[in-house]
């Protein structure tokens, strides 16, 4: 029995062999970006912070259609990258999402409210699609997180044209109704799962970074 049990834990391959998956390496891409999100966001460097949200957002469907293409992916393989996928998931579309609804709120207490309801709302969505999948096979149950960060850095390119104040309560609304969306019984497509998508998604990122990068200027 101990012998079973030694030989079955020498079949395990290591913790770090998995990163050398190239979808694994893309999704871990996303993870810096996000970091570097979270990073700006906090020191209020909002533009920079939407650069890398976007570009998370890329690495997070670019490594969905790197997996699908890919030959000789075994099911630990693909069980792994979905794993990998789901927590950076949380703190792509959750984590980052709320400080930057603190950091824009200069940290005022009414805005713990909105990023605790945005957090929560990103852990049960994702907690529902980890146990139910897509509804029928090919729709998300409730809007996908992605489609969050694609909204916000869309809404903040207007952020000039309102007082600091004013854009707060927008971005404050915008979270909540996201969450609500999030949480919704609404059927929404899988656009990550649609190469031509992805490319889109790709021509959008090169835009955002271009008119932020220029907005850094």
């Amino acid at each position: 029995m101990t012998t079973d049990k030694a030989e079955s834990q020498e079949l395990q391959p290591t913790i770090l062999s998995y990163v050398k998956d190239i979808p694994n390496l893309c999704s871990l891409s996303g993870l810096a970006c996000t970091i570097l999100a979270i990073y700006f966001s906090i020191l209020g460097v909002y533009y920079a912070a939407m650069i890398g949200m976007i570009w998370a957002v890329a690495f997070d469907w670019a490594d969905g259609l790197i997996a699908r293409r890919m030959k000789g992916r075994t099911g630990n393989d693909r069980a792994f990258g979905g794993q990998l996928d789901v927590l950076i998931d949380i703190v792509s579309y959750g984590v980052t999402p709320a400080i930057l609804l603190l950091s824009y709120g200069k940290f005022e207490p009414i805005f713990l409210l909105g990023a605790f309801l945005m957090l929560a709302a990103s852990a049960i969505r994702l907690s529902y699609f980890s146990v139910f999948g897509l509804a029928g096979g090919s729709k998300y149950t409730g809007l996908a997180l992605d489609n969050n960060t694609i909204i916000l850095v869309f809404i903040f390119l207007f952020e000039g044209a309102f007082s600091q104040g004013a854009f707060s309560i927008i971005l404050y609304m915008s979270g909540l109704g996201l969450a609500a969306l999030n949480v919704s019984q609404i059927k929404t497509p899988k656009l990550s799962g649609n190469s031509v998508n992805v490319y889109i998604l790709a021509i959008y990122t090169l835009g955002i970074t271009s008119i932020y990068g220029w907005k850094l200027l």
